[in-house]
């Protein structure tokens, strides 16, 4: 079996790279080329965090299976909130391929799978970006865009303008303007990205202009909320799997306690096959709302796996 750490995952799957895994796998998807169930959420009483489950099947590369481990406490301890595997399993015999880092592989994926919305549903004239949040995905996403939407001014905002050393050096290399308040942060920008582990909303209708897109990744769990109600309301909203969008995803279900109608227009597999149809003019503000998929999962897992047995990359272990 191979063994693949997260600095093989990072080495062998680019960001621009994935974006593309990630459109092919989110179009298979839809054409029910990848099959997945919803996934497994074990919460143990009093645990520091908990476990998502994530099994997934196509022909190529097989079976897949994501443990991952979700541990709000993380980022205090220098630690990726996100700590986990994904096994990877031959569709003919069922052996372990491959045991992949998960941490790594979601660090990049759920970016990848942002930067694919934001091709989708930003304006095409949006060049500003606004990332709230300073930990791995407020960096993840930073890269994703800067490798996909070239020209993209980025500037980022966290809780207290108190930046570690790390985050400022980090910034400074990628050119990432860091500024005190998420409200300077949103000031002109027509792209979005939310990644915290805030339980109450870290952005309000009233801060966001006429067209702006959202990445609302931070939020995973119904309990959770990044986005304001008032935002939810007036949004078009877009998600990675609709099931996945109503049993998980606070930002849609707190809002639609509060009152609000809402449904999504589509999932991005959809407008990517051409089913849905997208922004509907300038003006419109959009979201998608970002859960993370087995299917995706599987399929850059498979594209690592497939680069490393290539190039040598890996630790083989028996088994």
């Amino acid at each position: 079996m191979l063994v693949l750490s997260g600095r093989d995952v990072r080495a062998l799957l680019p960001y621009a790279e994935c974006a593309d895994v990630m459109r092919t796998a989110l179009t298979a998807l839809a054409r029910g080329e990848i099959q997945q169930p919803l996934r497994t959420v074990v919460r143990p009483d009093g645990a520091a965090g908990f476990m998502g489950l994530m099994p997934s099947y196509a022909a190529d590369p097989g079976y897949g299976l994501k443990a991952i481990c979700i541990t709000p406490g993380n980022p205090a301890r220098g630690l990726d909130i996100h700590q986990g595997g994904v096994l990877l399993f031959a569709p003919d015999t069922g052996e372990p391929l491959a045991l992949v880092n998960a941490s790594a592989l979601t660090e990049v994926r759920t970016a990848a799978v942002s930067a694919v919305a934001t091709d989708l549903l930003a304006g095409a004239d949006a060049t500003d970006v606004a990332i709230i949040g300073t930990g791995v995905q407020g960096f993840a996403h930073a890269r994703a865009l800067a490798a996909t939407r070239p020209g993209c001014r980025i500037r980022m905002a966290g809780r207290t303008a108190d930046w570690p050393a790390a985050v400022r050096s980090e910034a400074q290399a990628l050119g990432v303007t860091l500024v005190p308040t998420v409200r300077a942060a949103l000031d002109g920008a027509g792209i979005v990205v939310t990644a915290t582990t805030s339980r109450e909303p870290v952005l309000r209708r009233e801060w966001l202009g006429p067209g702006t897109h959202i990445n609302a990744v931070g939020a995973c769990v119904p309990a959770d909320r990044e986005i304001d109600t008032a935002t939810m309301a007036v949004a078009a909203i877009f998600a990675d799997r609709r099931d996945s969008l109503h049993n998980e995803a606070g930002d849609f279900l707190l809002a639609r306690r509060d009152g609000a109608a809402i449904e999504a227009r589509a999932e991005l597999g959809e407008l990517l096959t051409g089913a849905a149809a997208g922004r509907r003019d300038q003006a419109e503000i959009t979201v998608f709302k970002s859960l993370g998929l087995a299917a995706e999962d599987l399929a850059a897992a498979g594209y690592v796996y497939r680069a490393a047995v290539k190039s040598g990359a890996g630790t083989t272990a028996e088994f």
